[in-house]
């Protein structure tokens, strides 16, 4: 399966939405577990925002209290389009 016309970023913000929704954490909830401001984690689920730090998802990720390599073992990780065109 081709995830198509997913970036990185948007693929993350899913797949963070899903882990929150199954633990059901709230925003604020992740950025307190987190050790950020919520202001960070608002600003990553914003669409409009391009980038997004590794040190920061790996916080979010510890808040999550789920290792980077979980997080990113999925189909829609394992089938993105290239972001070089």
């Amino acid at each position: 399966m081709r995830v198509m016309n997913m970036t990185i970023k948007s693929a993350i913000v899913q797949r963070l939405q899903e882990i929150c929704e199954a633990k059901a954490i709230k925003p604020n909830d992740l950025a307190v577990r987190s050790g950020i401001t919520p202001s960070t984690v608002y600003s990553l689920l914003d669409p409009k925002r391009k980038d997004l730090s590794v040190i920061t998802l790996k916080k979010l990720c510890d808040g999550l209290n789920i290792p980077l390599v979980e997080f990113f073992d999925t189909d829609v990780f394992r089938n993105l389009e290239q972001e070089i065109k």
